[in-house]
């Protein structure tokens, strides 16, 4: 190695590669050494408590002349304070690497992971977006305790300037994650909270629903009457029965049905609440599904797609049938459905709110707080389930007076605690 000479940018960039690796002095204990593969690295010799150190300053042409030189000099400043260049290396990558593992993105991806598991797949796929999309850009790589509620804000007010919807699901997300980072010691308070009331209020759309009988009775004989595929004319007649969300009815799998028992069993993985459900199942019902099984009865699913093998029927087959028959989206929607039996069950019926409201599946507590299990009250929504179809029947069959009696027997029924 030749001391002495200060290199030049031009003896750098054609330093060529030897048999053995070989070292271009710089002065001062800088020098590049250049190894037998044509690979170039910065090097700094020096001494410090009576012992020769080595620091890695960088790669060439990644670290140019100049950038290692000024490295060279920040490391002999050190010295002159009595530090040990490696040792401050060291401890600034494991400082930034600390920081780059409590960002927001880090933490975000980490909740993400623990927390998304038993999620939908489609509800975790819009959740990654939002993320990856809107907030990791704008405030991804800082650090979680350091964002403030006015970042945030800013990030939301994006999101709330195309879909103000979006906005607000931004925001529950980033509470979520901030709760999380706090509980993992790596932030102190939930920023998300502090915004309360800075986005636009959203809008809530109900889905369309019909609630006079009369028309609810045209509704189905219309249904009855359609006729197009009768995989799709099974599921219309079926959705108000069992007023079960769509995506759960369209693909009932044969498998589901427990014949023997009449319900028909919904594994948790297409629940939304991820949860296990039974829909019990009405006479009204399983004939149906006994019709239909001479159609589909070979296909693991009870309606599967025409279009693709193997598939459950679109999600805008029930919907676009709907369409056909002249019902728009302001009258009544797939979803609807579920609102018609939550309003008629209790207004007409005179069921119970929590019988109800566990048969479409919403999350029900017991006086104690703690969540029913899926076979609570089953006698009871069996009850409940087939006494909807009968007096579904009657509304169909244009006999108000036999939907009246229906609805007076079970309100006599549930005063008398039966």
């Amino acid at each position: 190695m030749v001391v002495g000479v200060k290199l030049t940018a031009s003896q750098v960039k054609s330093a060529k590669p030897a048999a053995k690796a070989h070292k271009l002095s710089d002065g001062r204990g800088l020098y590049l050494l250049v190894q037998p593969n044509g690979a170039k690295y910065w090097r700094l010799k020096y001494r410090f408590g009576r012992k020769e150190k080595l620091l890695a300053i960088g790669v060439y042409p990644d670290v140019s002349l100049a950038e290692a030189r000024a490295a060279c000099d920040e490391a002999k400043a050190l010295l002159r304070d009595s530090r040990d260049p490696s040792l401050v290396k060291r401890l600034r990558k494991n400082f930034l690497e600390e920081q780059s593992n409590d960002t927001f993105e880090a933490i975000a991806t980490e909740w993400f992971e623990q927390k998304m598991a038993p999620m939908s797949l489609g509800y975790k796929a819009r959740t990654w977006r939002l993320l990856e999309n809107d907030l990791f850009p704008a405030i991804g790589k800082n650090p979680i305790a350091e964002v403030t509620a006015v970042q945030l804000l800013e990030a939301l007010r994006t999101i709330e300037s195309r879909t103000v919807y979006i906005a607000h699901r931004a925001k529950q997300t980033c509470s979520q994650i901030f709760r999380y980072a706090i509980s993992t010691g790596r932030a102190d308070r939930d920023i998300a909270s502090d915004l309360t009331g800075a986005l636009k209020p959203r809008t809530v759309k109900h889905a369309a629903t019909l609630l006079d009988t009369n028309a609810i009775g045209q509704l189905l004989r219309s249904i009855d009457s359609y006729s197009g595929s009768m995989v799709v004319k099974v599921a219309l007649q079926l959705s108000p029965v069992l007023f079960a969300r769509l995506g759960e009815l369209r693909t009932m799998e044969w498998q589901e049905i427990n014949w023997n028992k009449r319900r028909w069993e919904i594994p948790s993985s297409k629940m939304k609440m991820r949860e296990a459900h039974i829909v019990p199942l009405a006479k009204q019902s399983l004939e149906l599904l006994e019709q239909i099984k001479t159609l589909t009865g070979g296909s693991s699913y009870v309606f599967p797609s025409a279009r693709k093998g193997g598939r459950p029927l679109s999600d805008n087959g029930v919907r676009t049938a709907l369409r056909s028959m002249g019902y728009n989206n302001e009258q009544i929607s797939p979803h609807g459905f579920r609102a018609m039996a939550r309003t008629l069950l209790d207004e007409e019926l005179g069921f119970r709110i929590d019988l109800i409201e566990h048969q479409l599946a919403h999350a029900v507590k017991d006086p104690l707080g703690r969540a029913y299990n899926r076979t609570k009250h089953l006698d009871e929504r069996t009850k409940m389930m087939q006494s909807w179809a009968d007096y579904l029947d009657a509304l169909r069959d244009g006999d108000p007076e036999r939907a009246y009696n229906v609805a007076r027997f079970e309100t006599k029924l549930i005063d008398a605690g039966s």
